[in-house]
């Protein structure tokens, strides 16, 4: 029975993962698939790049909305102390790798950052400043990103002692080092990220 709890839960994770809102907002407001520009990504940075930080802002809570019920359902009805790490590690992989959008979606941290809302704000916080300590320190988000998702479940040990807590975020950091390893030569535009300012301008932004 709680293997089956565990199943259940998991793929509901990666439906709700795999809600795309970045695509379908964009043909239904912008007319078009936003994936066709900037970095390719359907997430919440590529949607401001497309239709303006308004945009992006939506779509960016709608993906931190996602990661935030399937948690929310993981600490409701999971039966075993597992599922919150299987069911948050699988939205990610669902918004990564959506089934309802072609397998093309974002890098996850938005429905990560959901997730760790509704297990531990304290989480949240770490999770954020080691993304933007990661994207600062090695001026480049994909990388940063990388650096981050290995160590976010040591890092939230350290901090709040939570196991269950711990596990979940460790495995979808997992799942976001993955995702980024696919931008790691990407050069960006942005000039606070920029290696190479000429390479970046003939590049395309993340």
């Amino acid at each position: 029975m709680d293997l089956l709890n565990l199943l259940v839960l998991a793929l509901v994770g990666y439906a709700l993962g795999s809600l795309s809102p970045g695509v379908w907002l964009g043909w239904a407001l912008l007319g078009r698939d936003i994936r066709a520009g900037g970095s390719g990504h359907s997430g919440g940075t590529n949607a401001a790049r497309q239709g303006g930080w308004r945009f992006g802002l939506l779509v960016a809570v709608l993906d931190v909305a996602k990661g935030a019920l399937a948690a929310w359902l993981a600490a409701r009805w999971g039966l075993s102390p597992w599922t919150p790490s299987v069911v948050t590690a699988a939205a990610v992989a669902g918004h990564c790798w959506p089934v309802f959008a072609g397998f093309r979606g974002g890098m996850g941290l938005s429905v990560l950052g959901g997730a760790l809302l509704v297990l531990s704000p304290t989480a949240f916080a770490v999770g954020l400043g080691l993304a933007a300590a990661g994207t600062l320190l090695l001026r480049h988000s994909a990388r940063g990103n990388l650096a981050a998702g290995v160590l976010i479940g040591p890092a939230v040990w350290l901090v709040t002692g939570s196991a269950t807590v711990a596990l979940a975020a460790g495995a979808a950091g997992l799942v976001i080092a993955l995702r980024s390893r696919s931008d790691w030569r990407r050069v960006y535009r942005e000039l606070w990220l920029d290696r190479d300012p000429a390479a970046a301008r003939n590049a395309h932004s993340d």
